[in-house]
């Protein structure tokens, strides 16, 4: 065959020049002059003329004609020295492991021609096997950020590492004063030797550990430990203000114990009970059976009553109902040694009252194994507290910086910058000049996670371990191997950590060396971490929060984390909050009473002024649940830099609510609130609030399903010449034959608790674009699955449709995920004028992305609302340059390759993963066999942490998903919207609570 002859229109298109790329996506290029006027406007904006447009149209019909005579030429280029593990177009599977803030996963790290692109639990973990956190998700786009460092910094301009570390050693050979070492949590047993043995050459060295979202309250009233707390084993579990499924602890972990007594069915009916007191309505609070909202300043009493009357007395002084209290206290005194109290303060005198109502419970050994603690938080605000007043005293010669930011999200950010100025050598490992490495002498960046080896023990004896899925894109180096260079040493960290671990594997170590990296985990009981309680000059007695007018709370967000780590990340920025549902920055919440009382409505700009007097304004949120006389708002947001272009100017810092008292870091304080007249649009991706008394999401009482489990649910039954029937009795369809597969799934409302992790895997799966904080306003987010969520509404007369809006002043909630819903009967095929959607013989709805014109008629005619239509181009597009996987080179390293980037105009929504179904099936065939269940897995499915979506065929009747149906069927098994006789292909399940 001969060679191909190249054609090119210009020199713009032979050159491949920036200007003809940028504008290569648009109908009419703007450099193509076809206006005939100089100076005119181009074909783009829409104004040229009717002749221009024909002369125009005409080319591009005979140039189209010409192409299409010949294929187009594609030309595959192949290894030169291909690595040994990596084919194309087949992916390599690695075991890590995700750690921040004291989230903690055990992951896969699933790797295209040697780049990242998917992350997913690690089933060979004991305590993280379900389901991933949505910052454990997002935290893969962290690894392509345009905005980290390319090299190390002195004074704040670029250097070579060489001069970097001979200026530290020098410094550091002649230092005076106390060395510290600043970090947050460390649970890396091999790290916290390195960084002990690196200050054991200093006569004064301090390791301190800072958490933004402190637990040291509850380290110091259980001997610098978390307790091992199992809340699978517990029968009645009682919260206050701990979001433990949420941000406390160890959500992942938790999550998936909490649910396993919380998944019913006939065989098994039992299900624990859970109170929850707390002042926001948090995702844990959603999921409770009863709620009470209280004031942070009811805290302290309600403990002391709740200790009180568990152990004999009265439980009296607390504004919570009486009579509600003492049922909270019989179903705990009822089950002793199966309950469990958790409380969320970090005020020790309250966490010493706390571990007493366990222990007189009989807690220890069942619903807390004491031989087994959490090391996720280590923090020590005593310390910190200290440092920050020896630095400003002069005496403290060098500081070092590793995943800490205290000059931005210290309560006292003021003071630790203040006495930064009078540290002779200040040193930050930090990814990026975020506000404390500015002040910096020296920015060493360490490499992101999935760059790095480490190791880790987030409870005792769950040792595990992450590898490096990619070499270092920048130069970088590991925080681990600058510490070994400084200290003189001519090994790495990788040897450094191997060795370290020749004390846990026993036999070959080699073999068990290798056989730890493959699993990712070591969990055979040993320890390698060393933790000890350190000396605190915190008061065990508790502090007195005064009551004020307006109680203000600060409060991490599930998806955003406590110390703004994740700002830059427009997938999580865009992640919309479980309970508000709301997008791109902080704002005010407040309950509806005390907006009414003070005249504000949603979206109200307010001064918030705190009690160091320094103020915010940010808009105000109408929150449900809220416990009246106070406000809510999130950290992590306000920052103003340019290397955080995604997060600069969205909402404000808030850290200054918290107070220090008496030793400790309490997270509340009195604030000021004044009207101002702004306004500012809360980007929420859902803003209606119930279901209005439609059938959509269904809830019953446990009570009643152990009286019938067949009358928790509501079946719509139409009329008919033999009497009610079910929708599907009659139809106008010809019903498909699905002869070999049939793809469905369950979605267990019991076991949803709302986190989004679904929704944040399955846009990383399939390539789903971030469109910002304007196009959410407009409704036009572009994510395929989201978690609905309702609340109960007032009592009112039926179709008093005014009132069935507002939610009651203390609802109950329930999250419904929805997705395309995958109809046999879908309303969506039946109008688009292309057949650009359609059904196929496994009973998916597919999308042909090439042949849709963008009518969006399937969009009018879906019920569900499950369709996204691009508005815009949203690759390549200047306009949306927040969207940074599709808009720098670097960023579309995170795409994934068997998922098409769809155009502006096309229509997309769920496709149940097909590429993953088709791999599957091609797997299988391959091996002359059918699938087997639990081998095709949605991203979503995977993610889920507690096990709430199964996704499986419906053909065959051993698999998962047919014997939940098959055992669900007229119980808690029903379709949204029935009575329209789509027949979708997802199930739910009625969502059942076991009231007090």
């Amino acid at each position: 065959m001969q060679d191909r002859i190249k054609y090119w229109k210009g020199i713009e298109e032979l050159e491949n020049t920036p200007e003809f790329e940028k504008h290569a996506h648009n109908e009419f290029p703007e450099f193509l002059p076809i206006n005939g006027a100089e100076g005119g406007e181009s074909a783009s904006s829409g104004k040229t003329h009717r002749r221009d447009f024909l002369k125009l149209l005409g080319f591009s019909m005979a140039a189209v004609s010409l192409a299409s005579c010949e294929a187009p030429v594609r030309k595959a280029i192949p290894y030169l020295n291909k690595p040994v593990d990596v084919e194309p177009g087949v992916a390599n599977w690695y075991a890590s492991t995700f750690y921040q803030g004291g989230d903690y996963n055990s992951i896969l790290v699933k790797t295209r021609e040697a780049r990242p692109i998917k992350i997913e639990p690690n089933p060979s973990s004991g305590l993280t096997p379900l389901g991933t956190s949505p910052k454990a998700q997002g935290s893969l786009l962290g690894l392509y950020d345009n905005n980290r460092l390319r090299f190390p910094l002195i004074a704040g301009k670029e250097a070579k590492w060489e001069e970097v570390d001979n200026q530290i050693k020098s410094r550091l050979a002649n230092v005076s004063g106390k060395v510290a070492f600043v970090s947050s949590t460390i649970i890396s047993p091999s790290t916290k030797k390195l960084i002990d043995e690196f200050g054991s050459r200093f006569g004064n060295f301090e390791h301190v550990t800072y958490d933004v979202n402190s637990a040291s309250g509850l380290l110091q009233a259980n001997g610098g430990v978390i307790p091992g707390y199992d809340f699978s084993k517990a029968n009645i579990i009682v919260g206050i203000n701990a979001d433990f499924l949420g941000t406390w602890v160890a959500p992942v972990p938790f999550a998936k114990q909490y649910i396993e007594t919380r998944k019913i069915n006939p065989d098994n009916p039992a299900m624990s009970r859970h109170y929850q007191f707390e002042t926001i309505l948090s995702l844990t609070g959603s999921n409770a059976d009863v709620r009470v909202p209280i004031k942070p300043s009811e805290e302290a009493a309600l403990v002391s009553a709740l200790h009180s009357a568990v152990t004999g007395g009265s439980a009296s002084g607390t504004a919570v109902d009486a009579k509600l209290l003492a049922t909270v206290v019989k179903d705990l005194q009822a089950n002793r040694g199966k309950a469990l109290v958790v409380s969320g303060s970090n005020d020790p005198g309250v966490q010493e009252l706390v571990k007493a109502i366990n222990t007189a419970l009989g807690a220890e050994g069942s619903t807390i194994d004491t031989a087994a603690p959490y090391y996720v938080k280590q923090g020590n605000d005593a310390a910190m507290l200290r440092l920050i007043e020896e630095m400003n005293a002069g005496s403290v010669g060098a500081v070092f910086f590793y995943n800490a930011n205290p000059v931005y999200n210290h309560p006292l950010a003021a003071r630790v910058a203040s006495g930064l100025q009078k540290v002779g050598l200040k040193v930050s490992f930090a990814d990026r000049v975020e506000e404390t490495a500015k002040l910096a002498d020296f920015v060493t960046p360490d490499h992101h996670y999935l760059e790095s080896w480490n190791d880790f023990e987030p409870k005792r004896g769950f040792l595990s371990i992450s590898q490096p899925v990619i070499s270092p894109i920048f130069t970088t180096r590991q925080m681990q191997d600058s510490l070994l260079v400084w200290s003189n040493q001519s090994t790495d960290f990788y040897e450094y950590m191997r060795n370290n671990w020749r004390t846990v594997i026993s036999g070959n170590f080699n073999e068990g060396w290798e056989k730890a990296v493959h699993d990712g985990v070591l969990e055979n009981g040993t320890s390698l971490l060393k933790v000890s309680a350190p000396a605190s000059t915190a008061s065990s007695a508790i502090r007195k929060i005064q009551p004020s007018a307006i109680e203000a709370v600060v409060y991490e967000k599930v998806s955003m984390g406590a110390g703004g780590e994740n700002s830059n990340n427009p997938w999580l920025q865009e992640l919309p909050d479980p309970v508000s549902k709301a997008t791109w920055g902080n704002y005010v919440a407040m309950p509806r009473q005390m907006a009414v009382d003070m005249g504000v409505k949603q979206d109200d700009v307010l001064k918030v002024t705190f009690a160091n007097n320094e103020s915010i304004e940010l808009p105000a949120l109408i929150q449900p649940g809220q416990a009246n006389g106070t406000v809510a708002i999130a950290m992590g947001f306000g920052r103003d830099l340019d290397v955080m272009p995604v997060a600069k100017g969205l909402g404000a810092s808030a850290y200054s609510i918290a107070t220090v008292n008496d030793g400790a870091v309490l997270y509340t304080s009195g604030v000021k609130l004044e009207k101002t007249n702004a306004t500012s649009p809360i980007a929420q991706t859902q803003t209606h609030h119930t279901i209005m008394d439609r059938i959509v999401v269904q809830e019953n009482s446990f009570a009643k399903y152990k009286e019938n489990p067949k009358e928790v649910t509501k079946y719509v039954r139409i009329a008919t010449h033999e009497g009610p029937a079910k929708p599907a009795a009659i139809s106008l369809w010809d019903d498909y034959e699905y002869k070999n597969h049939h793809w469905g799934m369950v979605i267990d409302l019991n076991s949803c608790i709302g986190c989004g992790a679904c929704t944040m895997s399955c846009n990383v799966e399939n390539n789903i674009p971030v469109v910002g904080k304007a196009e959410v306003l407009m409704r036009r987010e572009m994510h395929w699955m989201r978690i609905d969520r309702y609340y109960s509404a007032k009592e009112h007369e039926p179709k008093d449709y005014a009132e069935m809006e507002h939610p009651a002043d203390n609802p109950t909630v329930i999250f419904q995920p929805m997705l395309c819903q995958h109809c046999n009967h879908a309303p969506c095929e039946t109008v688009c004028p292309v057949a650009a959607t359609m059904h196929s013989s496994e009973g998916i709805n597919q999308m042909a992305y090439n042949r849709c014109v963008g009518t969006r008629y399937c969009a009018n005619n879906c019920p569900y609302k499950v369709r996204r239509f691009n508005w815009f181009a949203y690759a390549n597009n200047d306009k949306f340059g927040f969207n940074e996987p599709m808009n720098n080179d670097l960023g579309k390293m995170v795409l994934n390759p068997d998922v098409t980037v769809r155009g502006r105009g096309v229509m997309e929504k769920c496709s149940f993963c097909v590429q993953r179904v088709q791999l599957g099936k091609l797997e299988a065939k391959r091996e002359n066999r059918r699938p087997k269940d639990g081998e095709i897995v949605t991203a979503c499915a995977q993610s889920c942490p507690t096990e709430a979506i199964v996704f499986g065929d419906m053909k065959d009747p051993e698999s998962r998903i047919s014997k939940i149906l098959a055992r669900q069927q007229g119980e808690r098994a029903f379709h949204v919207l029935e009575e329209l006789n789509v027949q979708p292909n997802i199930t739910y399940l009625t969502k059942i609570r076991n009231l007090a």
